[in-house]
Formats: C-alpha cells, sequence, structure tokens
C-alpha cells in the first residue's frame, strides 16, 4: 500500500464487503449497500489481478505438465512465487480483512472461508517453496483470487444498480429555479429557494420544490413521483410536487416546501428506510451462511483427516481448500439482498414505497383487504350526481336539457361561496356551458345561500332553507328526493323567485378505478371489506356498487383498529389501506398498513407500505411485488443452498475412487457461476409490472 490512509480505506471497504455478503443485514444499510459504492474499487483490483494471474499460471510447473510446454529463463522459477505473494497480498486483501471482521464480530460467513481458503493455499504454496511440502498451487491461488474478485465486483455492481433509487430520485431536482421578483426574474439555486418564493416552470421544466400553482395551467408528467403514467392537469389552486415535469405549457408556482420537507425528500427517506430495514428471509440466508462455515469447516477437517489416513497428504490439503472454495456462501449471501435491492428499487420507481420489509414479505399472505372509504375508494370530495328538475327528473353525471339550465342558475348563485357542495355545483355548472354572473351574494350559514341572477332571486340550500322559507318539496321532487336520501347523498334545493324549480344530488364521488382494484382482489381470492364513519345507508351504497364483501359503517376514527382486531380475531390475516392521518391507529394494528394518496404527504410513520398515488390499484400491485419477490428468494436459496450441498461432498473427493476429482480452480470457476446465476435470476424481477393501468390485470 503507498500510504496508511489509502490502507486505512481498503481496510474499511473489505471489512464492509465482508459484513455484506455473509451477514449484510448486520451491517445496517440492508447487505452489500455499504460497499456498493466502492465497485470500482475492487474492479481496478481484479484487472490487476488477472494481469499478474497470467505469467504465474504459465510459469507454473504444475501447468506446464497439464499442458506438455515448457517456459524457461534465468530465474523463471521465481514468477510464480513472487507474483502469488503479491496476488495473495493485494487482491486477496479484502477477503482477508473480511475475514477478520468476521472473526470479530464472531459472525463466520462468506469472507472468513474465502480468507481460510486463499490462505491455506497460500501457505501450502510457500511452505514447498522452501522444501517444507510437496504441494505447489500458486496458479489455482492466483485464479481463485481473480475470479473471487470479479464474482465480488459483479455483485456489488448488481446491488449498486439495483439500490439506485435514491440517486434517481435526488436527480429528478433541477439544478437551479427561475424566481420571479417584482419586476424582474432571477436564476437561483433551488437551495436558495425559500417559502412564499414564486418560481417560473417552463413548458418541459422540473418544478424546484413543493407548491401551489398561481397562475397558468399545465399537465405534469407525475410519473416518477406517483407511478401515474397519464399526465395530470395542474392549475390554479392546485398542488404541484417537486421534481415532476410541466409538459405542455408555463406555470408560476408558490413554494411553500422547500430542502428536506418536500415530498421528493420524504420519498428518499422512506426509501433508505427500506434499504435498511431488515427482512425476515434475510435472516434466514443469515443463518444457513453461518451454518454453511461449520458445515465448510468440518467437511474439511474431515477431507484432510480422510486422505491423510489414505496416504496421500497433498490431496488432503488441495482437497481441503477446494471444499472451502465451494463452501463459500457467496450465492447464498446474494441471493436475498439483491432481490430485496431490486423490489425496493423497482417498487418506488413505480409509486410504491416500502418503509417496511416485512411487510412487503406478508402482503403475499394478505386475506382481507381492508379499505378505508372517504379518500381512499372515493376521492374524499363532492360531485354532483344527479338533477331534478320540476316536472322531469334526470338522474346520473349526464345531465342535459333543463336539468343543465337548472345547474347553471345553482351555480351562477353559489359563485361566491367557498362551500366544498358549493364548489363542487359550480364546478358542474362551468362544464355545462356559461354560468350568468350574480349580485347580492348572501351567505345563510348552515342553510344555504342567496344571490340575483338575471334579475330573479336565487337561493340554493338543504331541507333547513326550505324550512325557513316555510316551502315543502314539491310532488314532482318527493320520490327521486326520497331516494337520494336513502343513498345518503346531500341534496340541495334551487329556489328561484319563491318557488322550488329543481333539486340537485351530491355525493363522494367514487374513484372509477376502485371497482377495478376490487374486481381483481376477488380474482385472486382476497376478500374485501370497507369501513367510514359515514351514515349505514351511505356505505352500504357504495359498498354495494363496488362489491364490498363486508362494510363497518358510522365508525369513529380512534375505532377503526377495532374492526381490524375483530376481522384479525377471525383469523384473517389483514391489509389496511388508509389515509395515513385519521387512519393511524388501525394502519399500525393491521398486519400490513398501506397508507394511499400520499403524493404530498409522504412521512407516515403507521404504515409500512406508502402508495404515492391515490389509485387503490395499487394496492393489487404491492401484492404483485411480493409474490414475485417471494418467488425470487426462494428459486435463489435453492440454487445457492442446492449447489453448496452437492458440491461440498465432489470437492472432497468422495468420487475420486471413479476417476472424478474436483480441482480448486474449477470449484472457484463454478462457485462464480453459482453467483452469476442468482444475480440473473434476481434480475428478472424487473420484468414485474407495477403500473396501476395493469396492476389489476391478473
Amino acid at each position: 500500500m503507498s500510504s496508511t490512509h489509502e490502507r486505512a480505506t481498503v481496510t474499511e471497504e473489505a471489512e464492509r464487503a465482508g459484513q455484506g455478503a455473509g451477514h449484510g443485514a448486520h451491517a445496517g444499510h440492508g447487505d452489500h449497500a455499504g460497499h456498493g459504492d466502492h465497485a470500482a474499487t475492487f474492479r481496478d483490483r481484479f484487472w490487476l489481478t488477472l494481469v499478474l494471474a497470467v505469467p504465474v499460471i504459465v510459469f507454473s510447473e504444475m501447468f506446464q505438465g497439464l499442458l506438455g510446454y515448457t517456459a524457461e529463463f534465468p530465474g523463471s522459477w521465481l514468477v510464480s512465487p513472487v507474483l502469488g505473494t503479491v496476488i495473495f497480498f493485494y487482491g486477496g486483501w479484502p477477503f482477508l480483512a473480511g475475514a477478520i471482521s468476521e472473526l470479530r464480530s464472531r459472525q463466520p460467513g462468506m469472507m472468513l472461508l474465502i480468507g481460510m481458503a486463499i490462505s491455506v493455499g497460500f501457505a501450502a504454496s510457500a511452505a514447498t517453496f522452501v522444501g517444507w511440502f510437496s504441494v505447489e498451487v500458486w496458479w489455482e491461488l492466483a485464479l481463485l483470487i481473480a475470479i473471487m474478485l470479479l464474482g465480488h465486483w459483479l455483485e456489488m455492481r448488481a446491488i449498486g444498480q439495483a439500490s439506485g433509487a435514491l440517486a434517481a430520485l435526488a436527480e429528478l431536482l433541477p439544478d437551479e429555479a427561475e424566481r420571479l421578483t417584482e419586476d424582474s426574474t432571477e436564476t437561483v439555486k433551488v437551495a436558495d429557494l425559500a417559502v412564499g418564493d414564486v418560481v417560473l416552470v417552463r413548458s418541459g421544466g422540473r418544478v424546484p420544490a413543493d407548491g401551489t400553482v398561481v397562475q397558468g395551467a399545465a399537465e405534469l408528467d407525475e410519473s416518477m413521483v406517483t407511478g401515474e403514467s397519464r399526465p395530470v392537469p395542474r392549475g390554479e389552486g392546485d398542488r404541484v410536487v417537486a421534481g415532476t415535469v410541466a409538459t405542455d405549457s408555463a406555470v408560476r408556482v408558490r413554494v411553500d416546501a422547500v430542502g428536506e420537507d418536500t415530498a421528493l425528500a420524504g420519498i428518499q427517506r422512506l426509501v433508505a428506510e427500506a434499504q435498511g430495514s431488515r427482512s425476515r428471509a434475510q435472516a434466514l440466508a443469515d443463518r444457513a451462511a453461518a451454518l454453511l462455515f461449520y458445515v465448510a469447516v468440518a467437511a474439511a477437517v474431515v477431507t484432510v483427516v480422510t486422505w491423510s489416513l489414505l496416504g496421500q497428504p497433498a490431496n488432503a490439503v488441495t482437497l481441503a481448500v477446494t471444499v472451502l472454495i465451494i463452501a463459500c456462501p457467496h450465492a447464498l449471501g446474494l441471493a436475498i439482498p439483491l432481490v430485496i435491492a431490486i423490489s425496493t428499487s423497482l417498487s418506488a420507481r413505480g409509486g410504491i414505497l416500502v418503509k417496511d420489509r416485512l411487510a412487503l414479505e406478508r402482503m403475499r399472505n394478505v386475506d382481507v383487504v381492508l379499505f378505508d372509504k372517504t379518500g381512499t375508494l372515493t376521492r374524499g370530495e363532492h360531485r354532483v350526481t344527479g338533477a331534478a328538475v320540476t316536472g322531469a327528473a334526470v338522474n346520473g353525471a349526464a345531465l342535459d336539457g333543463d336539468a343543465d339550465a337548472l345547474l347553471r342558475l345553482a351555480g351562477s348563485a353559489e359563485a361566491d361561496s367557498e362551500h366544498p357542495l358549493a364548489r363542487a355545483v359550480v364546478a358542474a355548472a362551468r362544464e355545462r356551458g356559461e354560468v350568468p354572473v350574480a349580485s347580492g351574494f348572501r351567505s345563510m350559514t348552515g342553510r344555504g345561500v342567496e344571490a340575483v341572477v338575471n334579475g330573479e332571486n336565487v337561493a340554493v340550500g338543504g331541507p333547513g332553507l326550505l324550512r325557513e322559507l316555510g316551502l315543502g318539496v314539491p310532488d314532482a321532487l318527493t320520490e327521486q328526493v326520497a331516494a337520494w336520501g336513502e343513498r345518503g347523498a346531500s341534496v340541495l334545493f334551487v329556489i328561484r323567485a319563491g318557488n322550488v324549480v329543481g333539486a340537485l344530488e351530491l355525493e363522494d364521488e367514487v374513484r372509477p378505478e376502485s371497482r377495478e382494484a376490487v374486481d381483481a382482489l376477488h380474482r385472486r381470492g382476497v376478500k374485501v371489506a370497507m369501513i367510514t364513519g359515514d351514515a349505514r345507508q351511505v356505505a352500504e351504497a357504495v359498498g354495494a356498487d363496488l362489491g364490498i364483501d363486508e362494510v363497518f359503517a358510522e365508525v369513529l376514527p380512534a375505532d377503526k383498529d377495532t374492526a381490524v382486531a375483530e376481522l384479525q380475531g377471525r383469523g384473517h390475516t389483514v391489509a389496511m389501506v388508509g389515509d395515513g392521518v385519521n387512519d393511524a391507529p388501525a394502519l399500525a394494528r393491521a398486519d400490513i398498513g398501506i397508507a394511499i394518496g400520499a403524493g404530498t404527504d409522504v412521512a407516515v410513520e403507521s404504515a409500512g407500505i406508502v402508495l404515492a398515488s391515490s389509485d387503490p390499484r395499487a394496492v393489487v400491485a404491492v401484492g404483485r411485488l411480493s409474490r414475485a419477490s417471494y418467488r425470487k428468494m426462494l428459486q435463489n436459496l435453492w440454487w445457492a443452498a442446492g449447489y453448496n450441498i452437492a458440491a461440498i461432498p465432489l470437492a472432497a473427493g468422495a468420487l475420486a475412487w471413479a476417476g472424478i476429482v474436483l480441482p480448486m480452480a474449477v470449484g472457484a470457476m463454478l462457485m462464480s457461476l453459482s453467483t452469476v446465476v442468482v444475480a440473473l435470476n434476481a434480475q428478472l424481477l424487473r420484468r414485474t409490472d407495477l403500473t396501476p393501468e395493469t396492476a389489476s390485470v391478473t
């Protein structure tokens, strides 16, 4: 090493590597995340070791004998010992340092096995060089270390790519922003923005910070944050999230969150938590690696004793080293962490933010999904769903004829009101034509509003307004209004010049995606339940519309966890899906808590999984990802463990009587091949489609 500092740095990297592969979950950030950023270091060591290994192999007496050629020059007998020693200390240093780290922590694993294998090989070759022994394995040692470095480099590179979600999220933010002043525009660093600043986001530009649109309208590409594949229209008053892209027009945005308070920063924190959380499957792999260490040591001891008793001490050492090489749990150490890293990255890009890996693993066993109604299965805001005009009634979303005129009349009177029902009426009216400008607006708290429209007094309000004015429901509206009431809908009456001329039905709009989500869960054999604080008739209407199996109605937020406990008491594994605020106790009580619709509020502590979008079909995607991840984990574990179970006896010379002996170099290549197979199999997980449009397709 050229300096103490460099040596310390490499040792630190090697220790992280050792902790990662053998018992990665103890390293703090998942299995190989600790050394994922140092792939270049191991790449450089591999190439230099490979260059040095070539002359070692060429001038090896054993290799010359195998291929029947002679390579000699004065002093050529020193080439293999000198370069082999350099390779052992330079190329093998990460494994030696990792082995020491595992010994200190009393957590044996892959690095200790590799360290023992190369140390035994080096000791045997050095002893032969000074005439104390008759086993020369310099070329096998050089090839082994080169292959191990290659496998480790490829492993770290794969994991570094898989865990790149944080870097990808960080890249979503622009470096600079255009801040608007009273009379000009100035370009500033995003880090210099403050709450209250107004920034200009041009067409094709990224929103630099969370905020609210104050001027203009544009369609924003939010796929990198919410997973929504189509651009979403955003206009004045709408919130926008840092990192999203204005696709077709410029908007002005007032900043209301910067730095660590933005949704994107929250997503980054959740991804980091997911990469650092411990997995039950990883714990199993850790125990298997530790067990393999003891099995390998025992097998090596038996091999040495057996072959020594048979009068072949040279074979005893060679085969014992081969056993240690074959037993290295490189593939086993990679089996689970790579799947976890890829699933974490894949889910983050699909708008599924996994805070707790155990939650994702358990999702495949869920047999009941309990949805909160408001804001989850519904949009959490009212819309006009029906209109009835004196003498005629028109129902449904499509309002035509006199119903349109009624709606425009009501919208004109409600135009200056801030009430949520008024905003819904005005929005529906504007969709159906020009709304007349009213005057003399007056709000009557708890009853309704009144204004002058086209010279006539117009009032809009509920049953309380009718009672105050001494009016009754006209016979032409009685049946329709009663039907709306049975559904639990809100009813507003429109009164012109003292006469009731019609009524409007308003309901919390059911998300069109909710039915697809419920149907997809049913196809998977999963029961769907719904919980809400709404009146029973409202809840039953929504439940019947969506095909919900069980409805919990009139439930206070503080009592929602009781419903979860009731389902669990029946023997169900429950996933609770809510907005992460009022549903916090239930989310915490459930086997899997899923917070939905968290595009601008991702710091939901009570949920194990956070969905960046408000699309309930993403719940189906979580189940799909859970099953796919578990499948890959099992496949990798079976391959890694099965490979070792079959290869250790062969490496020990169990079939030597049949002329089948596994050379040490071949053992190293087979071990690295198993690592490559595991890595490639894990990469197939990327083919899992998590987009909302296809999540409900089974």
